[in-house]
């Protein structure tokens, strides 16, 4: 079984990390001004801008 790439408003977070908004057609055209949360083991996540979007998690570039 796999780990959940994305998640809702009020899911339990699995992992410390940022998490960034994604919506319907992010990863083609983007998402203007999306929210970036920190968040910790067990916060649940807050609301998004829209109803369409979720959070992932917004993995470090290196």
């Amino acid at each position: 079984m796999g780990e959940w790439t994305q998640f809702n408003a009020g899911d339990h977070v699995p992992n410390d990390g940022q998490y960034i908004e994604v919506g319907e057609n992010a990863f083609h055209m983007g998402i203007n001004n999306p929210q970036i949360v920190t968040l910790k083991k067990g916060d649940t996540f807050p609301e998004t801008s829209n109803h369409n979007r979720k959070w992932h998690r917004k993995h470090l570039r290196q």
